[in-house]
């Protein structure tokens, strides 16, 4: 399959689909809860390659890489911190592999976490530092066949400035997304309307930006909304509902159906890359692809519209009035979720 490139799909598509959850698959699969998911790339490249095709069979146009924690901080909790490259590289080659053996274009998008550390002058990870372990994987990423970076789950403006520079030194295009947990903020604050600022002010820019995991799939497309104005494409990666601990393991309550309309009301928010983040599973993806090519596209949803069909908020505000983390009023009627 000849390869495309992100910028060739946004410029083709109204929207792209993009994968859904890692760690529940593998999971799934028989990882253990401590152990670090990157050393499958080594150990379990089957597995890896079959997580990757599950996404692109449920209709994804876009998968990242299982590498989310592959920096150098976080492996060295496994005693892997000199394989930083190594793993990286693994993990987009069957990546690579995967999406070459497609008979339709698909994005190999390279994972980066955050480092799990906290930056200056709360905590001791400077700039330079988190420059140079963002910089290491994006080498292996690349090393690999990654046709973009993609940066998820930030918390803090100073690491996503970080990861930019990096990306910069690698000399390849990315995307970026950060969780917006707080009350509507990112747990170090940041709002929406802060984030679309700041990504306008970076010298080495995202081709796009948005939010990934939080709260659930209600608080994600609020925090879509509050992303209208933005210059670039738009990226909503919702979690499949909110986490229950059942049996001895966590479980996601968002059903397909309830998937399917949260695709649909992220693309009608101005999302144009769409998928699923944590509980998201290809049954949930499946529904999703269905629904955005067969349901026209409409008005941007109201609040009111977003919580009859996904559920409450968790918090009144989304940080962007100066509101703070009270809980919100039953809105509208909950779908019922398995």
């Amino acid at each position: 399959m000849t390869r495309t490139t992100l910028s060739a799909l946004l410029e083709a598509r109204d929207w792209i689909l993009a994968d859904g959850a890692t760690g529940t698959i593998l999971f799934n699969m028989g990882l253990q809860a401590g152990d670090a998911p990157e050393l499958w790339n080594a150990n379990h490249p089957d597995r890896i390659a079959t997580l990757y095709s599950g996404a692109v069979d449920a209709g994804s146009d876009l998968f990242l890489t299982n590498t989310f924690g592959g920096n150098a901080a976080r492996l060295k909790l496994h005693d892997a911190q000199g394989r930083v490259r190594e793993l990286n590289r693994l993990g987009a080659q069957i990546g690579r592999e995967v999406a070459d053996a497609c008979d339709r274009p698909v994005v190999v998008a390279g994972s980066v976490g955050p480092t799990g550390e906290i930056m200056a002058p709360m905590g001791a990870l400077t700039h330079e530092i988190a420059v140079e372990m963002f910089h290491e994987q994006a080498e292996g990423l690349k090393e690999g066949g990654a046709d973009i970076l993609w940066v998820e789950t930030i918390s803090a403006a100073e690491e996503y400035k970080a990861a930019a520079e990096a990306f910069a030194l690698a000399d390849m295009p990315w995307c970026g997304t950060m969780s917006f947990d707080t009350a509507g903020r990112t747990m170090m604050g940041l709002t929406s309307k802060e984030m679309v600022r700041m990504v306008g002010k970076l010298p080495h820019p995202p081709l796009a930006f948005g939010a990934n995991c939080g709260t659930g799939a209600s608080d994600l497309l609020r925090t879509v909304l509050g992303f209208d104005g933005a210059e670039k494409p738009v990226i909503a990666k919702g979690n499949a509902g909110i986490p229950k601990y059942r049996d001895g393991h966590i479980h996601y309550d968002g059903t397909p159906d309830l998937m399917a309309d949260y695709a649909v009301m992220a693309r009608d928010a101005g999302a144009r890359i769409i998928g699923g983040c944590c509980g998201t599973e290809p049954v949930h993806l499946q529904r999703m692809r269905a629904a955005l090519e067969e349901r026209p596209k409409g008005d941007a949803p109201t609040l009111e519209q977003i919580t009859a069909a996904l559920g409450d908020f968790s918090s009144e505000s989304d940080g962007t009035d100066g509101g703070g983390a009270t809980a919100s009023p039953r809105r509208g009627r909950r779908r019922a979720r398995a």
